[in-house]
């Protein structure tokens, strides 16, 4: 029997000034939030197109690509639906509209509390587990959905096995764990391992062809020696 732990959200900080973008980071991981911390527009860009995220906490005025433009790109081009908390000394009613039709889902102007900033937070983290987390996994271009027990991949419905199916299901819920070939049998066959390595090398194989017809990104890594994991 394995016992996975839950993951912690992960959060993404976008915000040049050094001092306040520590302190969110101080006060979120106090709550068990993992935290990555960006310093501006374009790095936050180069990280968002790497890596999932739970929500996003983005300051309007960066260095480089501005927080507007962020979130055209994480919309338009990344096709990420990741919830956005914008932090803005801007306080003007067009502007806050023009953020939410861009695809904020809350503001907080500064300067703020940080105490109704993790108020807000909990709130929109909680929604997004009750309505999402439950039976839809992402990671990059490609959907999980338990309900369905489908995988797609840039809007296309792969053609899955059973046990294709369910080593990815695995790789999508537990994605900082990385699988021995034994782990991934006894989870996925629901059998005892007898140091067959094929199998799952093989189907693994299959899973990585399958995604490529769509996408060019890697989505399993090979950890040499021990198994294999969800590409970061």
């Amino acid at each position: 029997m394995y016992e996975f732990k839950v993951q912690q959200h992960q959060i993404l900080i976008v915000e040049d000034d050094e001092h306040i973008n520590n302190i969110i980071k101080d006060v979120l991981q106090k709550e068990n939030l993992r935290c990555t911390q960006a310093y501006s527009g374009t790095e936050a860009k180069l990280i968002a197109a790497r890596d999932q995220f739970q929500l996003i906490i983005l300051d309007l005025m960066l260095p480089g690509l501005s927080g507007e433009g962020f979130m055209q790109y994480l919309r338009d081009e990344l096709k990420c639906d990741t919830p956005v908390i914008v932090l803005s000394a801007k306080d003007q009613l067009d502007q806050k509209l023009n953020l939410f039709e861009l695809g904020a889902v809350d503001y907080v102007t500064k300067p703020f509390e940080v105490k109704e900033l993790l108020a807000r937070i909990n709130v929109h983290l909680h929604r997004n587990t009750k309505t999402e987390s439950s039976d839809h996994y992402r990671h990059k271009n490609l959907i999980l959905n338990c309900t369905t027990r489908s995988v797609v991949v840039n809007q296309t419905e792969l053609n899955v096995t059973r046990q294709e199916y369910r080593i990815i299901e695995l790789l999508l819920k537990n994605p900082s764990r990385i699988f021995t070939k034994q782990d991934l049998y006894e989870l996925g066959w629901d059998d005892m391992y007898m140091g067959e390595d094929k199998t799952i090398t093989v189907h693994i194989s299959n899973i990585r062809k399958k995604i490529k017809m769509y996408d060019d990104q890697t989505y399993i890594d090979t950890v040499w020696g021990i198994g294999f994991r969800l590409s970061p």
